[in-house]
């Protein structure tokens, strides 16, 4: 019989090898791994675990390294227990006999009496984590002079954001839920609540979307009936968005399973948008549009607060990879604009490939974002764009890295 709460732990090391081995998503490697393990509750602790892991590896490994006299392999399975027994005590405050008892069964057969000295050794040291983690080596060279502060951004996981179906309603949501607004249409509550439960879910007043991601749309403005298209829309957020703001929505993807969700939320927030499954790179609308809102396919290296995965599974391949599919999609959806008509270009991406150079090369005429337009703290570039990444608003909780641009077809 397992050893209560061994299946999440071997579980959680499972989820960190598929993706420091195999270039897995956390995601993607979700349902092998947690296949065996019973209960949301252990479930959550898996995915805790693995998220800690991956945040800090960089300090956790460092820690290792100080209490060994030979250093272990970058791939040897003890390191990678010793891994997830050292975030459990430093991050997720597991006693430590808990941690003895569910850690050193992972290495049945293996160099168990060397992980229980090592652990040992440091936590009788009374070792700590910095209060920011320290990226790997390649991301802190991509992401240049922001490295630190971005870095800072990552200490903890996000809080929950929300977009309203009615931003005229948003400090009466605030009130209802306890939460804080950034922004008219956003309301800002603390992680781990469970979103199912909360007043307004089951109406469809409002729907889960970090408020950096919020911006794209946005930007758009109000619809007043005018033809939209969402291009790479599933699972919906900014659809539902541009629907709430009056515009008819086209709502384009290629991923069945999650145009799938994205028609559970419509029908959850009684808007309306009409929804096509088809390749962006194939596919040719019967008219052209008065705004096409491009959320392109992208390495998502800014969502590492929520997916510290990316930390570690991104690269010059990966980057090269997206870079060539956003730069088809762009020219694409510029032919498709009508005369005056309005593009929002915007990746959920922290690396300028995706990003600034991608937007040098479109030629429209750009439209500036403007102060007017952003939560209190952000700001446009000198070229009119919005980049963000997860050392801004820190105190109010911090945002998703994107970068967003803007031109009218004119």
């Amino acid at each position: 019989m397992d050893i209560p709460g061994l299946p999440a732990r071997r579980a959680a090391l499972n989820l960190i090898d598929a993706v420091l081995r195999r270039g897995e998503t956390l995601d993607q490697a979700g349902g092998s791994a947690l296949a065996r393990v019973k209960g949301d509750a252990d479930r959550a602790l898996a995915r805790a675990i693995a998220g800690e892991v991956l945040r800090w590896k960089q300090d956790l490994d460092a820690l290792i390294d100080s209490a060994t006299r030979l250093p272990l392999a970058d791939d040897a399975k003890a390191r990678a227990v010793l891994q997830i027994m050292l975030a459990q005590v430093l991050r997720l405050e597991t006693p430590a006999h808990a941690v003895i008892a569910t850690g050193l069964p992972l290495l049945m057969g293996g160099p168990r009496r060397l992980a229980h000295g090592v652990f040992s050794t440091l936590t009788k040291r009374e070792v700590t984590l910095p209060e920011v983690p320290t990226l790997p080596d390649a991301v802190m060279e991509r992401w240049g002079v922001r490295a630190e502060a971005i870095a800072a951004g990552l200490s903890e996981p996000p809080p929950l954001d929300l977009a309203l179906r009615d931003a005229a309603a948003t400090a009466e949501w605030a009130e209802k839920l306890g939460g804080v607004s950034l922004m008219p249409g956003h309301v800002r509550l603390p992680r781990g609540i469970a979103v199912e439960h909360l007043e307004g879910f089951r109406d469809g007043a409002w729907w889960v979307q970090d408020l950096a991601a919020s911006l794209p749309a946005r930007l758009l403005g109000a619809g007043e009936g005018r033809r939209a298209l969402d291009l790479c829309a599933a699972p919906g957020g900014k659809t539902m968005q541009l629907a709430a703001a009056g515009w008819q929505v086209t709502a384009l993807d290629n991923a069945k399973r999650r145009l799938e969700r994205l028609r559970e939320n419509l029908q959850r927030t009684g808007l309306e948008a009409d929804v096509v499954q088809a390749d962006a790179l194939a596919w040719e609308p019967e008219e052209k549009f008065d705004a096409i809102l491009l959320d392109a396919p992208c390495t998502a290296t800014g969502t590492s607060r929520r997916h510290p995965d990316v930390l570690h599974r991104i690269g010059a391949r990966q980057i090269g990879e997206m870079t060539e599919i956003q730069s088809k999609m762009l020219e694409r959806a510029a032919q498709w604009l009508k005369p005056g008509g309005v593009l929002v270009y915007a990746v959920c991406s922290m690396e300028p490939e995706e990003g600034e150079e991608q937007a040098a090369e479109v030629e429209l005429t750009p439209v500036p974002v403007t102060a007017s337009e952003l939560p209190e703290g952000l700001a446009a570039s000198g070229e009119g764009w919005l980049r963000t990444d997860p050392g801004m608003l820190s105190e109010a909780g911090g945002l998703d890295g994107f970068f967003i641009a803007r031109w009218a077809n004119t």
